[in-house]
């Protein structure tokens, strides 16, 4: 029997859609499977001789909430302990607090009355030597550093490194000649002045601080400490002497060429100008407890 032609089945070239947690089987997978096979089947083994779950007779259950109780009572004491001491520890802290700025103030004022005291020795010194000391008497308190003094002559400003640092042992160039640290040091500010005193200056004070024959200058930490004295970089040099030639010399001497090579190999910055008049203060106090004059004439030919 011929019917009419039947049209081709359609077939749909689309795809189903995908499941959204497709691309997370691993996922799914890890989720589906928590519980490791031996783990499970040690579970069951467990369970079925009834060694799991909650304990089952009266005095296992009566352990455990004593246990349950005895936990939450050391959790309440220890609690309630931290509550009590807290008050107690505030207090102190504030005590302690109190008694530091006590402490520090007067230590503060101490230093006051001792620097007033050192101003009125070196008054008091100053006229002695005024009294005593004739002609001579002003040369000698230039040269000891217990007067004022003003001139011509060279300031010196020596700088840390923009980026200064320490190594690892905090030792400034301590193992072969420097260590690269752009800290400036308390022998190198040794050498600066000793440098200056060698070529001709005359007065020479740092940062304020006027050095004499009893002058040290030495290192605590970082800080550098001039007749005991912390000093802040940057560290400012008044010599008084012969501005040009003083800056020429000193310039041109080994300890000059040695603060040039701290500049161009560790970054310390150091800038060096003649001044016409310079102005720098006397020393705290000049004493000297051991040394005497010697008034002895010895006689030619004698030993």
């Amino acid at each position: 029997m011929c019917g009419m032609p039947q049209p081709p089945p359609v077939r749909s070239t689309s795809t189903p859609p995908a499941r959204p947690d497709a691309s997370m089987s691993l996922l799914n997978n890890v989720m589906d499977h928590s519980l490791d096979d031996g783990y499970a089947e040690a579970a069951a083994r467990k369970k079925a001789a009834g060694a799991g779950g909650l304990p089952k007779t009266l005095r296992a259950k009566l352990g455990l909430a004593a246990g349950l109780v005895l936990a939450a009572l050391v959790v309440t004491v220890g609690a309630a302990q931290a509550r009590v001491a807290a008050p107690v520890v505030a207090k102190e802290r504030e005590e302690l607090i109190d008694r530091i700025d006590r402490e520090t103030a007067t230590a503060d004022k101490l230093e006051e009355t001792v620097d007033d005291l050192r101003a009125d020795v070196s008054a008091r010194q100053r006229e002695a030597l005024k009294t005593v000391g004739g002609d001579q008497a002003e040369l000698v308190g230039i040269l000891a550093g217990s007067v004022e003094v003003h001139g011509p002559g060279v300031k010196l400003v020596v700088n840390d490194a923009k980026e200064a640092g320490t190594d690892g042992d905090g030792d400034a160039r301590g193992s072969s000649g420097f260590s690269d640290t752009g800290r400036v040091r308390d022998r190198d500010m040794q050498r600066v002045v000793n440098g200056l005193w060698e070529s001709g200056a005359e007065a020479v004070s740092i940062n304020g601080q006027r050095l004499t024959a009893l002058s040290a200058i030495r290192a605590a930490g970082d800080a550098i400490l001039v007749d005991n004295k912390p000093l802040v970089p940057p560290y400012t040099v008044l010599a008084v002497g012969d501005g040009e030639r003083l800056s020429t010399r000193f310039q041109d001497s080994a300890d000059g060429l040695y603060l040039h090579a701290l500049q161009e190999n560790f970054g310390i910055r150091t800038s060096i100008s003649v001044q016409g008049d310079l102005r720098l203060p006397a020393a705290p106090s000049v004493i000297v407890r051991t040394a005497q004059p010697n008034t002895e004439k010895t006689e030619k030919g004698t030993s």
